[in-house]
């Protein structure tokens, strides 16, 4: 049985009413040198036993895994730290590349706090989770609909990969999220702004990277 398995917990704890106390879960992780923000996509290489059994197992029951940033160490060999704080990640859409290899795409859910962590015998990481609150739903400020033709632009350019992204141009935690991630920024200055709870800081960290009138 591999990790993925084991999520039920997340998925009733997703299901509980907002401000409901939540269980801790236990989540499969993938450690990466990238972060994954919530509704964000994620395209991936799968070619390690490990993770190809851990995705496998998530497909077939249509669960989740954690994406976390690798702080020290590899993404092939080691882990020697990673960020307390990443992001549940569920399988949209898969193909078998010409090389072989699985390619998936994930889109970004929940975000967590790693509690404690375990290293099983064929090297797939378990956490232990708490869920951290999803933020509620904060109209984008007029001073920032700027954000949302550059998001459109983008989203045009993706083409069929787009309709994965459900679009909430509307909401100031969803653009800044968007944003934060298209920036072509160091991983761990993009982990720096998904432990940031509140939209509007994110913005104010992200806006003026962009050369756009605000």
């Amino acid at each position: 049985m591999t990790g993925c398995s084991q999520r039920s917990e997340r998925v009733s704890a997703e299901m509980l009413p907002r401000g409901a106390p939540e269980p801790p879960g236990l989540l499969p992780l993938f450690p990466l040198r990238a972060v994954l923000f919530p509704g964000g996509l994620l395209p991936l290489r799968i070619f390690e036993p490990r993770y190809l059994d851990m995705i496998g197992e998530c497909m077939r029951t249509t669960s989740a895994f954690g994406v976390v940033l690798i702080r020290a160490g590899g993404e092939t060999g080691p882990v020697a730290a990673l960020a307390d704080i990443g992001t549940s990640a569920q399988v949209v859409d898969f193909e078998q590349r010409e090389d072989g290899l699985l390619g998936i795409l994930c889109r970004g859910g929940r975000r967590f706090r790693v509690h404690t962590r375990e290293l099983r015998s064929d090297g797939l990481h378990i956490a232990e989770v708490e869920w951290l609150p999803v933020p509620a739903s904060t109209p984008l400020a007029t001073a920032d609909q700027p954000l949302v033709a550059v998001l459109r632009k983008v989203l045009v350019k993706m083409g069929e990969t787009g309709r994965f992204l459900e679009p909430r141009f509307e909401d100031a935690d969803w653009v800044s999220n968007r944003i934060a991630e298209l920036l072509p920024l160091p991983p761990e200055y993009q982990q720096q702004l998904l432990e940031i709870d509140d939209a509007a800081e994110r913005i104010a960290r992200v806006a003026p990277l962009l050369e756009i009138d605000r």
